[in-house]
């Protein structure tokens, strides 16, 4: 039976950045990587966003390699079906035993499925080889159905009716982005669409589909149906906690519930990344499924179990970049909650508070720089009451 002083499943972001945590603190110790997809980890954002808008930023930039000296193996096609915590070693698909000194549950999120197969003409976004199949679709110039209006929804249509694709969105809101973006901002947000050539299927879910004869059938909850050459779903992802679940790990809101040092309930068990539930210094207990945080949690997990005595005190930021909106943001976004507006229409720019109780719940930044991200934590921290009278001008703007 294999060993590693450090073994690591899921072999995604959060992975390749425990490596280097590892590698901080301790340059000898043995880890292992147990991945279930047949690549090594890759930058994920760039599979809706830069590779698709950057001509410069080539299929090459998206690996990660983890796998950076002789003491680090990382192994693909490897799923783990159970722990045992007692004899400290897990089990694979293929019934192998792998022991550990420590263990890190990395496993990340599995995408929300409809009951219509995946195929070549019908995708639920995640992977590099989901990426690829996409990339055919658009060298092919199809009718495209994007289903799902967040984050992967949103990035995938933009991105394919830029490369060729005529493309149909199917969202559930009435406007796009207005469950996050005040209605200003959200009238614009949509209206880009529509500018590019999106047509939009607004207020409307997907129930069920089939595939026959080239064509995928979607069939809608107003009744209706849309005939289509591919779908991609993005319609989010669920935390992966099947391994925790049975190896009776504590559990918070069907995410792995973890300290501030990022422990399990097993003290020779962490768990870090989207399946994870931490006290974050300034929002509380928070679950977040984003990219900043699968670095920045990944390396602190590292170092962790390598020996340092740190806590994760980072208050992570997510963002989205489609046609000219460039948006980073920290804390809620709920366009329900009151939203203070410090923006100018005409600058394309602008700064946007989310109040809960007369305390910063969130913080959106649009078309800024990331520097100013830290002045938008320190809003966040702030736990005065707030109005527009103090919030307006408080982040200066260019």
């Amino acid at each position: 039976m294999q060993r590693y002083d450090y073994l690591i499943v899921g072999a995604g972001m959060v992975a390749a950045n425990a490596v280097q945590g590892i590698r901080e603190q301790d340059t000898r110790g043995t880890i292992g990587i147990l991945g279930a997809e047949p690549n090594g980890p890759v930058t994920r954002p760039a599979l809706t966003k830069k590779l698709w808008t950057d001509s410069e930023f080539g299929y090459d930039k998206i690996w990660m390699k983890p796998e950076q000296d002789d003491g680090t193996t990382l192994h693909t096609d490897t799923r783990v079906t159970a722990i045992d915590r007692q004899q400290k070693t897990v089990t694979t698909e293929n019934g192998e035993r792998v022991g550990y000194g420590k263990l890190l549950l990395a496993t990340g999120g599995e995408p929300v499925r409809l009951d219509l197969p995946e195929s070549e003409r019908v995708r639920y976004f995640r992977t590099v080889v989901d990426y690829d199949q996409l990339r055919n679709w658009a060298d092919g110039n199809l009718h495209v159905a994007v289903v799902g209006g967040s984050y992967i929804g949103t990035e995938l249509a933009a991105a394919l009716v830029q490369n060729g694709c005529r493309v149909t969105l199917i969202h559930p809101e009435p406007v796009l982005g207005g469950s996050q973006f005040p209605p200003s901002l959200a009238d614009r947000y949509h209206r880009a669409y529509v500018e590019r050539g999106v047509n939009l299927l607004s207020g409307r879910k997907v129930n069920t589909g089939v595939e026959r004869d080239g064509q995928v059938t979607l069939s809608l909850d107003d009744g209706s149906e849309l005939n289509v050459d591919a779908v991609v779903f993005g319609l989010g992802v669920k935390p992966r906690i099947t391994l925790a679940e049975q190896a009776s790990l504590e559990l918070e809101n069907a995410t792995i519930a973890v300290d501030q040092r990022l422990k399990t309930s097993d003290d020779a068990i962490f768990a870090a990344g989207d399946a994870v539930t931490y006290p974050d210094r300034i929002l509380g207990r928070f679950h977040v499924e984003h990219v900043d945080n699968a670095n920045q949690m990944g390396a602190t997990v590292g170092r962790i179990m390598a020996g340092s005595d740190e806590t994760y005190d980072h208050t992570p930021y997510f963002y989205s970049n489609v046609f000219d909106f460039a948006w980073k943001a920290v804390g809620q976004l709920d366009s329900s909650l009151e939203v203070v507006e410090d923006a100018a229409p005409e600058s394309g720019q602008g700064i946007y508070y989310y109040l809960k109780d007369e305390r910063v719940a969130g913080v959106l930044l649009l078309n800024l720089d990331a520097d100013k991200l830290d002045e938008a934590r320190k809003v966040l921290a702030d736990t005065s009451p707030q109005r527009a009278e103090t919030l307006i001008g408080r982040i200066a703007q260019p």
